[in-house]
């Protein structure tokens, strides 16, 4: 009898997903486990349907939100006012609107201006190491040391008035050490990988391994809790505002129309002037928390083998 010599490799349907698989790029794989994620994928329309309902605010209400009216204080819903108005007459409608611009573009803003500066000292304490790193992880050190909302309030506090720009920037300049702890080590788990030595020995300078080699392989991390910032901050502006210390009426934001509704008898006459930006913070704030998890997933790295 002869041997049976035929192949024990799998053919036909069975192995077709390992070849699927094996053609595809880690972001693709990440894609591909994202959209199995049925609640990341809705809240990615979500967060998209409010980014576009506040940007096409001046299509959608013709009020200014920043313009009083004596003769119409503290007014319930009408025709010519949807949701009313506050304490000074301002459409509410309209503020919440282009409030919801100024909370989005400060949690946006916040959020890249603090990848930066974590991105980059966590690359030079990750990739140098020595004195550069010691000095750096212990001026996170200190950083974490001190209270966020304790060191952002002190901050404010002693400045006069208190800008858009200038908040952002201050929420970046406390809130960095985190993100610098998660790309150094990072960075020092692929430090001594063999394609990053072999850069090395072929001469390959350090910028280029940083941003050919390193930051890709950071990806990942980077981009999750670049999220997961963005919806920290959009809440810390929202109760800082929410308590005076946020962004200065009478600029519109979702934080100051919740303050300016702390009259009791807004509370109970006037819902419609609080309830608004209050489900705006929380969908906003759960929608981007969603993709994060669905992001966090995604690049799972143990999620790439089958």
């Amino acid at each position: 009898m002869h041997a049976n010599t035929e192949s024990t490799l799998p053919t036909g349907p069975e192995s077709a997903p390992e070849q699927q698989y094996q053609h595809k790029t880690p972001f693709q794989l990440a894609f591909d486990r994202f959209r199995k994620n049925k609640l990341a994928v809705i809240s990615v329309f979500v967060l998209l349907t409010i980014v576009i309902i506040c940007t096409a605010a001046p299509l959608l209400t013709s009020q200014d939100p920043v313009k009083t009216d004596v003769m119409n204080i503290e007014q319930g819903a009408s025709n010519e006012h949807i949701l009313g108005t506050n304490g000074q007459g301002q459409d509410n409608f309209s503020r919440l609107l282009y409030g919801g611009r100024i909370s989005l573009i400060v949690g946006f803003s916040a959020m890249f201006f603090t990848l930066v500066i974590g991105v980059l000292l966590g690359s030079i304490a990750g990739y140098y190491g020595g004195k550069i790193d010691s000095i750096i992880m212990r001026g996170a050190d200190i950083m974490l040391m001190l209270p966020f909302l304790v060191l952002v309030l002190t901050i404010i506090a002693v400045i006069d008035k208190v800008t858009i720009g200038l908040f952002v920037t201050i929420i970046a300049l406390t809130s960095w050490p985190n993100l610098t702890r998660i790309i150094r080590a990072t960075y020092l788990s692929l430090r001594e990988q063999e394609f990053v030595l072999g850069a090395r020995a072929i001469g390959a300078s350090d910028i280029r391994i940083i941003f050919k080699h390193f930051i890709p392989n950071a990806i990942g991390p980077i981009i999750v809790n670049a999220t997961l910032m963005m919806a920290t901050y959009i809440i810390v502006e929202s109760g800082l505002s929410f308590i005076g210390f946020g962004i200065p009426q009478p600029t519109p934001t979702w934080g100051n129309m919740i303050s300016e509704a702390q009259n009791i008898r807004i509370l109970r006459n006037n819902p419609e002037a609080w309830i608004p930006p209050g489900l705006a913070i929380l969908i906003t704030v759960l929608s981007i928390n969603f993709i994060g998890d669905g992001l966090r997933d995604a690049f799972n790295p143990k999620s790439n083998r089958r």
